[in-house]
């Protein structure tokens, strides 16, 4: 949940940048590039919610052991989407993306380091296939 605010402030951050900074002779978000961007991260933050929103809820039904799947999938997607948008950000912002500045490079360097702290998305990858190639009992 932590990854998806950071997200959604790094998309705030974005969406500001885009109306404030004024290139070729008209805003960022008056342009293609910045527009991708902002609706792209807007549309992965609210899938990884959705998808928090289930694993939560499955959690309150099935336990732990019953929401596995739930809890494996968000943990590979939130910070995997995290760390799209914060680079999205970072690019719309430019120069200042990465400086001391703005948040935005400290957010990269602390969603990227969760896509480890919490296992590596490959063991949580495998995990979830594994018991999804499972035949049913």
């Amino acid at each position: 949940m932590r990854l998806i605010g950071l997200a959604q402030r790094a998309l705030e951050a974005m969406v500001a940048r885009a109306q404030s900074r004024i290139a070729f002779g008209k805003p960022l978000a008056a342009q293609g590039m910045a527009q991708e961007a902002i609706a792209l991260s807007r549309c992965e933050i609210e899938q990884a919610r959705l998808l928090t929103l289930s694993a939560a809820a499955q959690l309150d039904r099935m336990g732990n052991k019953g929401a596995k799947d739930a809890i494996g999938m968000i943990k590979i997607v939130a910070p995997r989407m995290a760390c799209k948008v914060i680079d999205r950000a970072i690019q719309v912002h430019g120069g200042l993306g990465v400086s001391q500045d703005s948040f935005l490079a400290h957010a990269y360097a602390g969603a990227r380091s969760l896509r480890l702290a919490d296992g590596p998305d490959e063991v949580h990858i495998a995990a979830l296939a594994k018991g999804m190639a499972r035949p049913p009992r």
